[in-house]
């Protein structure tokens, strides 16, 4: 307790013990000029009736005998008097403080231990905000740690949330933490740099851990993955998609169809025939909102063609294909780009003729909602 006690108080805040100091060593200057023109005393007896009269012992050595001697002296004490309560009010109020911190650290500690498993979140801009979001909402449980005190105030800690405002890396808190309760590691500062270091840090002492970083530059991301983060997220790559797609959006056509993978190689040769680029194909199963996602984006003929002839010569391909469009009954979507609305419906007329067209430009919501039919 006793070294507790005396590391509380060697870290009072800087400004408060500087204007300490100030004071006293103001203070200690009148009562020698003082006592040397006022108190008719030499120097040293200055500085001795200087430090009694501050600290109000008064052992009455020289005393006072003229109404201006007994200003001085009068003044003199009520200074030391109130700059002794000063110090004592801050040291107190520190010590509190720090108490206080102690007890929230310990609270918080306990509460990590308590929780099964989690997720890091280091940084809490925009970035880590929306992820914090996508993980409560998933119910997960996360631990915020940032250095901002008021963005952590501003996070509402419960049962599966607990913030901590400290730098990651001070102390080794980080290294602490991503354990092998910890899911993830997310780190969503926007300066490289630090996320740098945050990464080296965690990875130098615990060669398991799952870490997700953010990259504010391209050329980072080299240097991010040979630190040894597993993934890593550019918001200028993901920006300049969505850019790109809500650009392109008055040009986007999603239709929802239902075909056996025998018609894949018609299908794509009727949209390359318009000029139109296949995207991605998403396909649904049965009542499930979100899609299993596949990056197509070719407008290429020959890349269809390339396709069939690999499936047609890998057996394990072609039946894994099978499978897939088996667990959607066989409904999937195509995002297609074109050059306008009137190529899009010539498109969607030829596609009739080989597809089975369920919708055109359906919500996912809309689609779990009528694979849902398919098994009830």
């Amino acid at each position: 307790m006793r070294k507790i006690t005396i590391k509380l108080l060697t870290k009072l805040p800087e400004k408060y013990v500087t204007t300490g100091a100030i004071l006293i060593l103001a203070l200690f200057v009148y009562g020698i000029v003082g006592s040397i023109i006022i108190m008719h005393l030499n120097p040293i007896d200055a500085i001795y009736y200087t430090v009694i009269t501050m600290a109000t012992v008064g052992y009455g050595d020289f005393t006072p005998h003229t109404g201006i001697q007994k200003i001085f002296a009068t003044t003199l004490a009520l200074g030391g008097v109130g700059l002794l309560a000063y110090v004592f009010n801050i040291m107190l109020t520190s010590f509190q403080e720090r108490m206080s911190e102690y007890s929230k650290g310990a609270m918080k500690l306990k509460a990590i231990k308590n929780m099964e498993d989690y997720y890091i979140i280091c940084g809490f801009g925009r970035v880590g905000k929306v992820v914090f979001e996508e993980l409560i909402d998933r119910n997960q449980n996360v631990i915020v740690i940032d250095k901002d005190e008021e963005v952590c105030e501003n996070i509402e800690e419960h049962d599966n949330v607990v913030v901590i405002n400290k730098d990651a890396i001070e102390n080794d808190l980080i290294t602490k933490l991503a354990d092998e309760k910890c899911r993830s590691v997310i780190i969503c500062t926007g300066d490289d740099v630090i996320n740098l270091f945050t990464v080296l840090t965690i990875r130098e002492t615990n060669p398991d851990a799952w870490i997700v970083t953010r990259a504010s530059k391209l050329e980072n991301i080299k240097r991010l993955r040979k630190a040894g983060a597993n993934k890593i997220v550019s918001p200028e790559i993901i920006g300049g998609k969505d850019l790109y797609f809500e650009s392109a959006r008055p040009h986007l056509l999603r239709v929802t169809v239902r075909h056996t993978p025998h018609k894949i190689l018609g299908e794509f040769k009727i949209i390359t025939k318009h000029g139109c680029t296949l995207e991605n194909i998403d396909y649904h199963l049965p009542g499930i909102e979100t899609p299993l996602t596949r990056q197509i984006k070719t407008m290429n003929l020959l890349d269809g063609e390339k396709y069939i002839n690999y499936l047609n010569t890998h057996d394990d391909q072609r039946q894994a294909l099978g499978n897939l469009y088996k667990i959607s009954n066989n409904i999937h979507s195509h995002l297609i780009s074109g050059p306008d609305t009137n190529t899009f419906d010539n498109l969607i007329k030829d596609l009739e003729s080989v597809d089975e067209i369920i919708g055109v430009n359906l919500s996912n919501k809309e689609i779990a909602e009528i694979t849902k039919k398919e098994i009830e």
